[in-house]
């Protein structure tokens, strides 16, 4: 693993899941100066949020299956060693794992959990 590469259990990765992207951009390009760039996500749109050269987070639409009652959020990501070991140790210590282990092409494996308190955040392996 590179110098800087994320290390397990550090905070690695933002990214806004909304029904309106456009509405988004235009928000966060005002408020923060960042600027929109199609993100390379394999099978899907994304979009990556860019201060300056710098990636600060990425943007994705809601996905269709996503249930109504569910808001526009911001999704936090911790980087993990091992996903299998940390899903099972989620439920060991009360948690929840509400989504994954899911594969992303050419980054790694991801899951989303719920801690016994209710929040809710994304572990991630990335691919060595």
């Amino acid at each position: 693993m590179a110098d800087n590469a994320p290390k397990h259990g550090t905070f690695c990765w933002n990214e806004l899941v909304t029904r309106d992207t456009t509405a988004a951009v235009r928000f966060y390009s005002e408020l923060l100066g960042w600027k929109a760039v199609d993100g390379d996500m394999p099978g899907m749109d994304y979009q990556m949020f860019k201060a300056g050269e710098t990636n600060a987070a990425g943007m994705m639409a809601m996905p269709p299956e996503m249930p109504k009652e569910v808001p526009p959020h911001w999704m936090a990501y911790i980087t993990v060693d091992d996903i299998d070991a940390a899903v099972g140790k989620v439920q060991k210590l009360g948690g929840q794992v509400l989504f994954g282990p899911q594969a992303v092409p050419t980054l790694g494996r991801f899951a989303t959990i719920q801690d016994p308190t209710g929040a809710v955040v994304s572990l991630i392996q990335f691919d060595s």
